[in-house]
C-alpha cells in the first residue's frame, strides 16, 4: 500500500462527489425557476440511491470477477470481499478503488436527467435510473473498465468518455425522444431563469474534473499529472471556441456559452486526458466547443427537446474525445496505453470507432427497452396541469423561491 497514492485518490472521490452538486446547481439554473428544485432533486437524490445501489450489487456487476467478458459476478454482493487490504494490481485499499468509482455511477444518470427535466414523474426517474445503472451502466463499465471484452480489445477510456459521456449522451438522446417534448416547445422561449447559479455549478464541475480525469490513475504520478493539465487546458480551449463561435455567428459572446464550452471540453477530453499531451487537448478543447456548439444549435432542426443540452455537449463530446484519443495517444505519455493514428498506430483509431459504435448500439437499445418497461407500468411524464404549476410543487410540494 501507498499512502500517498491513497490519500489522493481518496481526495480525488471527494472531488468528483462535490461535481454532482455542481451539475444540480448547473441544471437548476437552466430550468425555469418552478422547476429549480425538482431538477436539482434529480442529482442529490441519486447520490443516495446510486451510492447504495453501488455497494449492494452494481460495483459487483461492474468490477467484479469476469464473467464471459461480458459482466462481472455478484462475488462482492454487498460489498462482500471488499476490504481495506490493497486491491489487486494496484497501491491503494480495495475500499478506497470502489468509494472513487461509485461517485462515476452517481453523476452519470444525473446527467442524463437534464434530457427530461421539467416533465418527468419522480417516481419514474427513481425506477428508470436504478434500471439504468443495472442494465446498461454496469455492463459498459465492466467492457471498459472491468476487465470486460472491449478493454481486452483494446479500447482505451481513461475517465470516462465511453463510461460516462456518450453512454449518457446516447441515453439523453432516448430520453428525450420517449419522454417527449416540452409544453410549448418550438412555439416559445424556454429562456435560463438564473445563469448565476449555472456559471457556479460550471466551476464546481470544472473543479471537480480534476479528480475525474487525474484520480482514474489510481496513483500520484506523472501521467495524473498529466490527465490534471489536460483536463484544464482543454477546457479552457473548449471555452473559448464556443464563445468565438458564438460571437461570429450571433454578434455575442454568451456566459451561458463559455459555460457550456468549458463542459464540452472537459467531457471531450475525459477519454484522452492521460494518454495525449498538451497540444493534443488544446486542439481536443478547441474542436470539442465548436462541434458541441453546432450539435446544439442543430437540435430544434432533427426534432428532439434535449431540455439542457446532454446529447449535443456529452455525447457528441464522448464521441469526439474517444476518437481523437484514436488519434493523439501517444506511449510518449503514458507507457501502460498505446499510439494513435498521429503517432504510427491507425488499429487504435479503428478500436476505438468500435467501442464507440458498441456504446451508442448497446446504450440506445437498452435505455429504449427500459423506458419503454416504465411508462408502461408507472408512466413517464407529469400530468399537463402539473406541467403548467411546475414540478417543484406537484411532485415534491416546494418552492425554490419564496418572496
Amino acid at each position: 500500500m501507498d499512502g500517498a497514492n491513497t490519500a489522493f485518490v481518496m481526495a480525488c472521490s471527494a472531488l468528483v462527489l462535490v461535481m454532482t452538486p455542481g451539475l444540480a446547481i448547473f441544471y437548476g439554473g437552466l430550468t425555469n425557476s418552478k422547476n429549480v428544485l425538482s431538477t436539482m432533486m434529480h442529482s442529490f437524490f441519486l447520490m443516495g440511491l446510486a451510492s447504495v445501489a453501488w455497494v449492494v450489487y452494481v460495483y459487483s456487476l461492474s468490477f467484479g470477477p469476469d464473467v464471459g467478458g461480458v459482466i462481472g459476478n455478484l462475488s462482492h454482493f454487498m460489498g462482500a470481499g471488499v476490504t481495506a487490504a490493497v486491491k489487486e494490481g494496484l497501491t491503494i485499499p480495495h475500499t478506497v478503488f470502489m468509494t472513487f468509482q461509485g461517485m462515476f455511477a452517481i453523476i452519470t444518470p444525473a446527467l442524463i436527467s437534464g434530457a427530461f427535466a421539467e416533465r418527468m414523474k419522480f417516481s419514474s426517474f427513481v425506477v428508470f435510473s436504478l434500471l439504468w445503472l443495472t442494465f446498461v451502466y454496469a455492463p459498459i463499465c465492466h467492457w471498459v473498465w472491468g476487465e470486460g471484452w472491449l478493454q481486452k480489445l483494446g479500447v482505451l477510456d481513461f475517465a470516462g468518455g465511453l463510461v460516462v459521456h456518450l453512454n449518457c449522451g446516447v441515453a439523453a438522446l432516448v430520453a428525450a425522444i420517449v419522454v417527449g417534448k416540452r409544453k410549448g416547445y418550438g412555439s416559445r422561449a424556454f429562456i435560463p431563469h438564473n445563469l448565476t447559479l449555472t456559471l457556479l455549478g460550471v466551476g464546481l464541475l470544472w473543479f471537480g474534473w480534476f479528480g475525474f480525469n487525474a484520480g482514474s490513475r489510481l496513483a500520484a504520478d506523472g501521467v495524473a499529472g498529466n490527465a490534471f493539465l489536460t483536463t484544464h487546458l482543454a477546457a479552457a480551449a473548449g471555452a473559448l471556441s464556443w464563445a468565438f463561435a458564438e460571437w461570429i455567428l450571433k454578434n455575442k459572446p454568451t456566459t451561458l456559452g463559455v459555460a457550456s464550452g468549458a463542459v464540452a471540453g472537459l467531457g471531450s477530453i475525459t477519454p484522452a486526458s492521460g494518454f495525449v499531451g498538451m497540444g493534443s487537448a488544446l486542439i481536443i478543447g478547441l474542436v470539442a466547443g465548436v462541434i458541441c456548439y453546432m450539435a446544439v444549435l442543430s437540435k430544434e432542426r432533427l426534432g428532439y427537446d434535449d431540455s439542457l443540452d446532454v446529447v449535443g455537449i456529452h455525447g457528441v463530446g464522448g464521441v469526439w474525445g474517444t476518437l481523437a484519443t484514436g488519434l493523439f495517444a501517444s506511449k510518449l505519455i503514458n507507457e501502460s496505453g498505446s499510439d494513435g493514428l498521429f503517432f504510427g498506430n491507425p488499429g487504435l483509431f479503428v478500436t476505438q470507432f468500435i467501442g464507440v459504435a458498441v456504446t451508442i448500439a448497446y446504450s440506445f437499445i437498452v435505455t429504449l427497452i427500459l423506458l419503454y418497461v416504465v411508462k408502461a407500468i408507472l408512466g413517464l411524464r407529469v400530468t399537463q396541469e402539473e406541467e403548467d404549476a411546475g414540478v417543484d410543487t406537484s411532485a415534491h410540494g416546494e418552492v425554490g423561491y419564496n418572496f
